[in-house]
């Protein structure tokens, strides 16, 4: 993928987040994510019903990076079961930490493959899937 289309990846979910909103619904699993060397705090909003993610949801304040990925990861996993999502987690966080992971399963997330070169920005990109990731394993 040419870096013209990553960075217009980016800015599209920058500037039109997908799922962005909260809403008053006691079915959803709740966590707040924030990176302290920077503005970046959001709450993330989760509904799973019979192991399937049926919904995520996000609002706050976050660079480009860590709005843009969570709007991304939302889309790539919604649908999933939680073992499909942790494994699409699994595979993002080490493609954002440069070890081997598995293309097939991340779609536009892909966009980050080089995040690595800005080490600054890691946290950016990993946040949505740590607060993701902890309310799945709470479950």
């Amino acid at each position: 993928m040419d870096n013209n289309l990553k960075r217009g990846i980016i800015l599209e979910n920058y500037s039109n987040p997908f799922n962005k909103g909260l809403i008053d619904n006691p079915n959803y699993k709740r966590i707040n994510m924030n990176n302290e060397s920077c503005i970046d705090n959001i709450d993330i909003m989760m509904n799973v019903d019979n192991n399937t993610i049926i919904d995520i949801r996000f609002d706050g304040e976050a660079c480009a990076i860590s709005t843009s990925a969570t709007s991304i990861i939302i889309k790539i996993l919604l649908n999933k079961s939680i073992d499909e999502a942790l494994y699409i987690i699994e595979q993002y966080e080490n493609m954002i930490d440069e070890k081997d992971y598995d293309e097939t399963v991340l779609g536009e997330a892909v966009v980050y493959n080089e995040i690595y070169k800005q080490p600054n920005r890691k946290k950016c990109a990993l946040l949505p899937v740590r607060g993701i990731k902890k309310m799945l394993e709470e479950l």
